[in-house]
């Protein structure tokens, strides 16, 4: 069960027909191959209950197949059926002992089981009939991994790049190995010498490029991914990831070309739109950015994200009453983004609608009540409209959550003198100066009138070094 190194994600005509069949429980005859594309199709995106559709519906076209007998026990230990897994692969068994698949799968369904000894000595028993190693090498180092032995997951998954330097799920679990046991760098020797071997590898290039991105080598890896694009001009992958090292450095023209290449090289999409979109809101070029976020919506009419980026281009313009309607839209599609309700509640607030605005920060606070954020902003609405008891309220259950921001015990000092509450004002400035000394600045900052009083400024005093 192959991942293609360039495999778009688009599904194809065999994927729309046989979910038309499941629409509507009608047979559809597919080719042995069909199926086994299908099946490849919905494991690679985790589906593992339509994989199993497929497998059965395979099965029943062509029961003699153990290949996706095979299939279907491994798909069956994906899902934690183990005990069906292990006793259809015995099955399997009986009839073909020598298959290294068979193998392959009880090591597969040992190591979901966490018996990671048993899952080693399957694996590696199929080495001595296995043709494509690879694959085994691969279950090898994820088996290592699992059971927390990341050195000798790095030393197979070496073996199976070395076979395959095209198996990109070995590519991406030996970087997090090497980034659990801090070895990335001392490894890079290993991934260069793909290169010195054959300096026109696509593959090799894009490798080390991923490498040196975790190293935050962004130079390095943005030319890496230049390499990669020069001799296959059409890898969308390299231009997505050399992208996105733009962005990280803060260099957004060059960003954009990177994205314009995958719009060059492959079919248009609204991610990329809405990510050239974002390049030109950070350089408040927002006519452009505009452009970009609707051609976005234009082809995916429920992409959150680009009716957002709408929002912020028009409230960075001052633009409020417009960009309260995007950012409406936004939460409507992704009810969930804290980013988005703190946004609107904001846009809100500055359009008068107060009530709109106290109602978007609770739900943002719902979402996240670590952010105290949240609570400073919801509860100066609150201190603006005069209504000092709630704001206080607002602050003193932030407290409860975060009892070591000291950033809230300030706020609810100034509330409390605001509100005439001297004494218990005084009790939290004293917690907020133990906690946090050099934030009594915010303090005057949001509430400079509090600097003239001068209890305030002889308990300060008092801690001050």
């Amino acid at each position: 069960m192959k991942e293609n190194f360039d495999e778009h994600s688009e599904d194809s005509e065999l994927i729309i027909r046989f979910e038309q069949m499941l629409g509507t429980n009608e047979t559809v005859f597919f080719d042995l191959t069909d199926f086994e594309y299908i099946i490849d199709h919905y494991t690679a995106n985790f589906d593992y209950k339509k994989a199993l559709l497929a497998c059965e519906s395979a099965i029943a076209q062509y029961p003699f197949s153990t290949g996706l007998q095979i299939d279907k026990a491994q798909l069956l230990a994906m899902s934690g059926n183990f005990e069906d897994a292990m006793v259809l692969i015995d099955q399997v068994a009986e009839v073909e002992p020598q298959n290294p698949d068979v193998l392959l799968t009880r090591g597969i369904i040992f190591t979901q089981r966490g018996e990671y000894r048993d899952a080693v000595d399957h694996f590696k028993k199929a080495l001595a009939f296995a043709e494509d190693r690879d694959d085994i090498y691969f279950n090898i180092g994820l088996t290592y991994q699992s059971w927390g032995k990341f050195s000798s997951a790095i030393k197979y998954y070496k073996k199976c790049i070395e076979l395959n330097v095209e198996n990109e799920a070995a590519m991406q679990e030996i970087i997090y190995c090497m980034e659990i046991t801090g070895s990335m760098r001392e490894e890079l020797p290993f991934f260069q010498a793909f290169i010195d071997k054959d300096p026109y590898s696509y593959v090799a290039w894009f490798n080390l490029g991923n490498v040196y991105n975790k190293l935050g080598s962004y130079d390095k890896a943005i030319a890496a991914y230049d390499y990669s694009t020069i001799i296959k001009p059409d890898f969308i992958t390299a231009y997505n990831n050399m992208a996105n090292a733009y962005v990280f450095i803060g260099e957004y023209t060059k960003a954009i070309e990177a994205f314009n290449g995958m719009l060059e090289h492959g079919s248009p999409s609204a991610e990329v739109f809405c990510n050239i979109g974002e390049c030109y809101e950070k350089m408040q070029q927002w006519d452009l950015s505009r452009r970009y976020y609707q051609k976005a919506i234009d082809l995916d009419p429920e992409m959150d994200e680009a009716w957002f980026g709408i929002g912020v281009v028009l409230d960075a313009q001052g633009k409020w009453y417009e960009s309260v309607h995007f950012f409406k839209k936004a939460v409507t599609l992704y009810d969930d983004s804290v980013d988005y309700w703190v946004a609107l509640a904001s846009a809100e607030y500055h359009v008068g609608h107060v009530v709109s605005a106290l109602e978007s920060y609770a739900r943002a606070a719902e979402i996240q009540p670590e952010d105290k954020d949240i609570y400073l902003n919801w509860s100066i609405i609150l201190y603006e409209q005069g209504n000092f008891e709630e704001a206080t309220e607002i602050i003193l259950n932030a407290i409860e959550l975060q009892p070591d921001e000291a950033e809230l015990y300030y706020r609810a000092c100034a509330y409390m003198l605001s509100a005439g509450k001297y004494r218990e004002a005084y009790n939290y400035l004293e917690n907020a100066l133990i906690l946090d000394f050099e934030k009594h600045k915010l303090l005057f900052e949001f509430f400079p009138e509090l600097e003239s009083q001068r209890a305030l400024s002889r308990l300060i005093d008092q801690y001050r070094k």
